[in-house]
């Protein structure tokens, strides 16, 4: 699941999310920071849950429309970071709430409208993006970046 290349799950169904979310979990000590595209209702936040879960996170888990950021405990991570920047109004309120600091702490972040913020988006990071199949299924596209090292710097 490396490179421009990556990976694409067809057909995925509530049920085959958790494997999915298992996956990217696999890859979260590698590349700790999750960009997660797709419209309004694709699944994202779904996605995300499983994802946490995967990662031992026990707590309650929503998105943080009005929030921006929920901060989980987690097992083996300590804690993940989910952030929605789909209410935010300009890139500059992201920066002023610490997205780099979070985004360059180690820990995993998982982020629903990254389109939002192009300007903070590390040089490593995975894009996950959801496409809507039916009411019931969708597909979902994987791939890590890492724009360091395409640019030789």
């Amino acid at each position: 699941m490396t490179g421009e290349g990556g990976r694409v799950y067809r057909h995925v169904d509530r049920e085959a999310l958790k494997d999915v979310g298992a996956e990217i979990a696999r890859h979260m000590k590698q590349v700790p920071v999750w960009l997660f595209y797709g419209e309004m209702g694709a699944g994202k936040t779904t996605l995300i849950k499983e994802v946490c879960r995967a990662l031992g996170v026990v707590d309650a888990m929503s998105s943080p429309s009005f929030s921006i950021v929920n901060e989980y405990a987690a097992g083996g991570v300590e804690k993940v970071f989910h952030f929605d920047f789909y209410r935010i109004r300009s890139e500059a309120e992201a920066f002023d709430i610490g997205a780099e600091e979070y985004f360059y702490s180690g820990y995993p972040c998982l982020v629903e409208w990254p389109e939002k913020i192009p300007g903070l988006i590390p040089m490593q990071f995975a894009s996950v993006t959801l496409s809507i199949d039916d009411e019931t299924q969708r597909t979902i596209a994987i791939s890590i970046h890492d724009r360091e090292e395409k640019n030789g710097l």
